[in-house]
């Protein structure tokens, strides 16, 4: 069992992969010579439950969550407003759950032999 600790997990946040993070920076220096901040992000919104499930599926956890409602829960929802990286034509191209699974096979292969089973 793994104790979240002040999350009762329903929060939903935005997330986007590393590779696409990067595109997206790459995008801008290319296409942005603005002086307004950009906010790079899927635009899409994943809850903080579905970002562990999802996470827990690839590494193979089998456990359970326990929930620690005694701490705060922070903000229900942290959404960011990519309409400006939008218009300059950028799409995130990586599904989050396809990223974080080749970032986790890429750890596994980076560490083979040095972290015990």
């Amino acid at each position: 069992m793994q104790r979240c600790a002040g999350f009762d997990q329903m929060q939903k946040r935005t997330a986007a992969t590393d590779l696409d993070i990067v595109g997206m920076c790459l995008h801008l220096l290319r296409f942005y010579n603005g002086i307004e901040p950009v906010n790079i992000g899927s635009g899409e919104e994943i809850s903080i439950k579905e970002l562990a499930l999802t996470v827990a599926r690839i590494v193979g956890y089998e456990g359970r969550f326990e929930h620690d409602l005694s701490k705060p829960d922070g903000t229900p929802r942290k959404l960011l407003d990519t309409s400006r990286i939008e218009a300059l034509g950028w799409q995130p191209r990586i599904r989050l759950e396809d990223g974080l699974r080749d970032v986790y096979r890429n750890w596994l292969e980076e560490t083979a032999g040095s972290v015990a089973a």
